[in-house]
């Protein structure tokens, strides 16, 4: 049984109990790699969203980053299967915007930037972006730097990769505790 069925019969069982679960399950139909293709994500754009990922979520001593996760791979499937067209078109022309701004202030695209110079462009899309949402109406769309850093904590956390090394991880979990110690620095625990 694959995720979509199964997704879709604890739906059922529920009794549509889920906000939208009609919409929901609807919404992830199956498309084809032609979708994605049509939308622009090729190779190069799959590149280009590992590395912001990975910008956003570093590989560290303790865990792996972002790109170890297939976070490109992981928004091209969420942005190509569930994300209405509207929000397609935003998240699309914001790769595009994106790209030519890199090339305007840099001369060069993201992927060959330094380190230090991909954050700094990051931190100032955050800020942006924040701004943008401070002040934006109800109808406004969504600012598409907000989509790629959502999608990119999304996709990493419930990754394997995320929730077994970057988080704490425990397959089989015991009875539910309510109250556990927690010590500063100690990872969250994975909810998978």
């Amino acid at each position: 049984m694959n995720r979509r069925d199964a997704i879709a019969r604890v739906g059922l069982l529920v009794g549509g109990t889920v906000i939208g679960a009609e919409a929901f399950l609807s919404g992830c139909g199956k498309r084809s790699e032609t979708a994605a293709t049509a939308l622009g994500f090729s190779s190069d754009v799959i590149l280009l969203l590992d590395e912001v990922g990975e910008t956003i979520l570093p590989t560290t001593s303790s865990s792996p980053g972002a790109k170890a996760a297939g976070i490109g791979e992981f928004m091209k499937t969420i942005v190509t299967d569930c994300y209405e067209k509207k929000d397609q078109q935003i998240f699309i022309s914001g790769i595009d915007l994106f790209k030519k701004s890199v090339q305007q202030k840099h001369g060069k695209s993201f992927i060959t930037l330094t380190g230090e110079e991909k954050k700094q462009l990051i931190l100032l899309l955050d800020t942006e972006a924040k701004e943008y949402g401070k002040n934006k109406k109800e109808e406004d769309p969504a600012h598409y730097f907000s989509m790629i850093k959502q999608l990119t904590l999304w996709g990493y956390f419930t990754s394997e990769v995320g929730a077994q090394k970057a988080l704490r991880y425990l397959p089989v979990p015991g009875k539910y505790e309510g109250c556990i110690e927690y010590t500063k620095g100690d990872r969250a625990w994975a909810e998978i």
